[in-house]
């Protein structure tokens, strides 16, 4: 009790300061407006001119960017005293309306001089809001040259490849780049031997050298046997994760290897200006190559080595669309390293590239290497996409899941874009096809890497569920598995030509929030909300559990208000988590009040059930007539109290049937509770003797039967009563109070059962019901059994005469049954009431 207290009195304190850390927090200091004010300008004056290239642009936007997060702080300028000072200007009351009598003097007075003092707070903070705007504004500009810039790139013409005029100097320019090479690490190797430090640059280059030879070349051996080792001696929950985590290695320990090699090539100091970069290169480019093979086998398996298939493939397919990714991420991985060092033109962002040689190609040749590079790529995505499109699901007969119609359906665009690039690529528009070819192999590899991840997050709850291998289809890894594609959209963002301004800028608007019915959400403000309730509903889950199990079983009260007390604690506590959550994610409802007013006729008389039963809830919850484990009985249903709520309450017939019962009908329709407030109850059994039975006997047979059962309260004592006579028997009645009514049909039986043997042993009858038969015109039935007689000896029918009936009555005993019965009870030989 006493970690109770102190646990709620810790977290009270913790959320306090967390709400009131904004009101003690230190007031922004106030911008240099006039530094800002000619920065303003300046970049104003750029952009009208239009003549920055694009490193000014991104100089320019990111000083803006400063500026424009100072403005959004200082907006809160002065914000506790201008609260303040609202509040006192609202408890001077409203601005008498005109034709009321004036407010006094004093009062007018004062709220003069309150408005003068909120209006000389509230400067610097609209100040900062309009410095806010311009800054906007300026990042706006900014950002819409920089898109103007791209797009100009993308549809910019250059000569095209397929002119043989520029194969020559292709060929030329990328030899003279070779020599320039060449010469450069031939110049520096007679210099080699010379100058301090010989032997350690010796040793250094060897040992890396050696490293990654070791590495490159038994590296990936090793890691490809290693999960067979691990898997033996792993358990069968946990081997789908080890073996993921394990092929990790396919990637790091080539790449480890490449960066070895490129850091002891780098220290010999043989790679200056021109060789350097494309050393700088190889490491990206491998990253490419290794990262995309280890996908490649991650997405299309060989045979056995995996416990289930990311796609739905058949092993001739899986191996042709594993060799023809690989060669795609050579493909990808060629292009990475040489676009960014020698070849202009090659994406949307090269722009920007520092790590490059002195002199690159000329466009004429950056794009015939390029139209070659496109051909690659594009031959082998449409071969990879020629396999992909042709995806099924693994039930034939059903529809494909989602996971396979993406994957299609990005197939079916791959192959049409694999056929565009290199034709736009002919056309002299080399960079528009290089953006779309390798944006839509990064695309591939990103959802791939997705599916990957989605099947390994699977394999995680599987583990932790215990092996279970069913729990990967649950709602937990889809729920993660969506989060993750939410996560990855600005990937994709990037892939397809977005910068990272470009997302900064998105996510700036996003934070500012947007406005619903007047009320202002935020990313923060949602948040903010949801951490708060969920810590008031986990705090008001431990209370209701503390109460439940600590508290109320040592009170007086039983099993059914403990439950009403838990309940209504339920209640209370998600509604105040709920306001504290609304008051610190700072939404406002007052701006939804007329909105609500408006809708509360409507929903009053859509939903008057809904509300008439949540009222009713409460008034059970509250008098309690009702109770968990009561035996009731509404209309034709009766059963045990399971759960009650405020919307309904939920009984279990004996034929183990949930009913759910509106709590209205509990409140409006007449209600038996057989076992509220005490379970003692009272049964009453009909016993039937055949009459001349001595009766005195049968009630003191009766009275020692009742006596006998042990659940029958000796008081009030069992009674024996004699209720008259019946049609076939005298009635007598035992009734009796049970101490448990639950009991009540299995004490009825056990009476019944003593009840005939006793009968047996003193020969007192049970009767049967007696019934007498009276049959009409029974001579009717003697002619026509004479006349089948006769007919039978002649084999031939003969019409039997029809007598004139003369009425009689045959009394006979109950077990005989009539042969038949035409009905005339007056004698004209008809049925009565014919004639």
């Amino acid at each position: 009790m006493q970690r109770l207290i102190v646990l709620i009195a810790a977290l009270f304190v913790t959320l306090s300061l967390a709400l009131s850390a904004p009101a003690f927090a230190q007031e922004p200091d106030a911008p240099n407006y006039d530094n800002w004010g000619k920065l303003a300008e300046q970049a104003e004056q750029i952009l009208e001119a239009g003549e920055a290239n694009e490193a000014k642009l991104q100089s320019i936007r990111e000083e803006v960017v400063k500026w424009r997060d100072g403005f959004k702080s200082a907006q809160g300028i002065n914000s506790t005293r201008i609260a303040t000072l609202k509040d006192q200007i609202a408890a001077l009351g409203t601005v008498p309306a005109e034709g009321q009598p004036p407010e006094s003097e004093d009062v007018a007075a004062r709220r003069k001089e309150l408005n003068d003092q909120l209006a000389e707070l509230q400067a610097p903070g609209l100040k900062a809001v309009e410095a806010y705007g311009r800054a906007d504004g300026i990042i706006q500009q900014v950002d819409q040259a920089l898109r103007q810039r791209q797009t100009y790139a993308l549809i910019r013409q250059t000569p095209s490849p397929l002119n043989p005029a520029n194969w020559g100097p292709a060929f030329a320019e990328a030899g003279q780049l070779a020599v320039h090479v060449y010469d450069e690490v031939k110049q520096r190797w007679s210099q080699f031997g010379t100058g301090p430090g010989f032997v350690q640059r010796i040793l250094v280059t060897l040992g890396f050298l050696l490293a990654a030879v070791l590495l490159l070349s038994r590296g990936r051996r090793w890691v490809d046997s290693l999960p067979s080792r691990l898997s033996v001696r792993a358990s069968e929950r946990s081997r789908a994760a080890l073996i993921f985590g394990v092929s990790l290695g396919q990637i790091a320990i080539p790449l480890i290897g490449i960066v070895l090699g490129v850091a002891a090539l780098l220290a010999t100091d043989m790679f200056g200006k021109w060789g350097g970069p494309l050393l700088r290169s190889i490491p990206v480019a491998g990253l490419v190559f290794f990262g995309g093979f280890w996908l490649v086998r991650r997405i299309f398996p060989a045979p056995g080595t995996a416990d289930s298939l990311p796609l739905p493939m058949t092993e001739d397919q899986r191996r042709k669309a594993a060799f023809r990714a690989t060669m795609l991420a050579m493909a990808t991985a060629i292009h990475q390293l040489i676009s960014r060092t020698v070849l202009p033109l090659s994406g949307f962002h090269s722009q920007n590239d520092t790590a490059t040689v002195p002199q690159r190609l000329s466009e004429a040749s950056a794009g015939v290497w390029h139209f070659v590079i496109i051909l690659l790529g594009g031959f082998f995505l449409f071969q990879l996409c020629n396999v992909l499109r042709r995806l099924r699901p693994a039930q034939l007969d059903g529809p494909p899941d989602y996971r396979t119609r993406i994957v299609a359906f990005l197939a079916t665009i791959g192959r049409l874009i694999a056929l565009a690039s290199p034709v736009l690529a002919a056309a002299g528009f080399v960079t528009a096809g290089n953006a779309i070819l390798w944006a839509t192999v990064l695309t591939l590899a990103l959802v791939a890497l997705l599916i990957v991840l989605q099947d390994f997050i699977a394999d995680l709850y599987a583990m932790a569920k215990g092996g279970d291998r069913t729990a990967r289809d649950a709602l937990m890894p889809v729920l993660v598995s969506f989060a993750l594609v939410v996560v990855s959209l600005p990937l994709f963002a990037l892939i397809w030509g977005a910068r990272r301004s470009d997302l900064a800028e998105a996510w700036t608007k996003i934070e500012r929030g947007f406005s619903f019915g007047g009320v202002s959400l935020s990313p923060m403000a949602i948040i903010t909300f949801l951490i708060i309730f969920c810590i008031g509903y986990f705090l008001t889950r431990f209370i209701q559990g503390a109460f439940r199990t600590s508290i109320l079983p040592k009170t007086k009260l039983d099993v059914g208000g403990q439950n009403a007390v838990v309940s209504m604690m339920g209640y209370v506590g998600m509604g105040l988590a709920g306001l504290l959550a609304i008051t610190s994610a700072g939404i406002d409802l007052s701006s939804l009040a007329i909105v609500a007013g408006a809708l509360s006729v409507g929903i009053g008389f859509g939903m008057q059930q809904v509300v008439s039963n949540f009222v009713s809830g409460i008034i059970l919850l509250v008098e309690r007539p009702i109770a968990v484990g009561d035996w009731i009985e509404v209309g034709t249903k009766q059963g045990v109290v399971k759960k009650m709520s405020v919307r309904a309450t939920q009984i279990q017939t004996f034929d183990r049937n949930n009913v759910i019962v509106p709590n209205s009908d509990l409140i409006t329709q007449q209600v038996t509770n057989w076992t509220r407030g005490s379970l003692q109850g009272r049964i009453i059994v009909p016993i039937g003797v055949a009459f001349g039975s001595d009766t005195r006997r049968v009630a003191q047979i009766l009275q020692e039967i009742a006596e006998d059962q042990p659940t029958v309260l000796i008081n009030p004592a069992p009674a024996v009563l004699f209720r008259g006579f019946g049609p076939d028997s005298m009635m007598f009645e035992i009734r009796a109070v049970l101490s448990d009514i639950n009991g009540g049909i299995g004490v009825t039986s056990e009476i019944n059962h003593q009840v005939v043997e006793r009968f047996a042993a003193e020969g007192i009858e049970i009767p049967y019901a007696q019934r007498d038969i009276w049959l009409r015109n029974p001579e009717v039935l003697a002619t026509l059994a004479n006349h089948l007689r006769e007919s039978e000896k002649l084999e031939k029918p003969v019409a039997p005469p029809v007598p004139k009936p003369t009425p009689s009555r045959v009394p006979l005993h109950r077990d005989e049954a009539p042969e038949y019965d035409n009905g005339d009870a007056d004698g004209d030989g008809d049925a009565d009431g014919r004639g």
